[in-house]
């Protein structure tokens, strides 16, 4: 089945998504951290087309940013590179990140879009309007989301995500002509 047929399953509540939350390490990430140094700290691989996906969704007029309990360097500047409306970084306990982004935005939990791997994020993903995750993660978290990835973490797997919602919402890229 393709994604556009995929989107129409999940239509209604997708059509309804204001805002798009995404975890970073396991999702906008391959979820391997290696150590590069004092200065940079811990390091992470982020998937090119997770980033374009999320622009898109940003310039179409959707709330886009992450709530992560991990945080280094890497983490402020591929955030920082992609203009993202919001980043809460640093505490595994996302509770309150949520409730400030719904006050934020002045929206309900049912016009988020939640994506999340952990187990942690099990309160985010029971309270979002649409919920979604990676084939790597835990039975407990695949059996609770709206939908589960094709792609695995760092693999793409938000833009997958993403790609629901755009072609729920009719949003379509503008290309520039030369």
């Amino acid at each position: 089945m393709s994604l556009r047929d995929t989107s129409k399953k999940f239509e209604s509540k997708l059509k309804k998504i204001k805002v798009c939350v995404f975890d970073l390490d396991g999702i906008l990430t391959d979820a391997h951290v290696w150590w590069a140094s004092e200065e940079v700290g811990f390091n992470r691989n982020f998937n090119i087309y997770d980033g374009y996906g999320m622009k898109i969704l940003m310039k179409a007029g959707l709330k886009v940013g992450v709530i992560t309990g991990g945080n280094s360097v890497s983490v402020e500047k591929r955030t920082s590179q992609l203009g993202l409306d919001f980043v809460y970084a640093g505490n595994e306990d996302k509770r309150e990140a949520f409730k400030d982004v719904l006050k934020r935005y002045g929206v309900e939990a049912d016009e988020v879009l939640y994506m999340g791997d952990e187990l942690f994020d099990l309160p985010l993903l029971k309270k979002a309007g649409f919920s979604a995750t990676v084939p790597n993660t835990s039975d407990e978290v695949k059996e609770l989301v709206d939908y589960v990835t094709i792609r695995k973490s760092g693999e793409g797997c938000a833009r997958e995500v993403i790609d629901l919602v755009r072609y729920a919402q009719g949003i379509v890229p503008i290309h520039e002509e030369f």
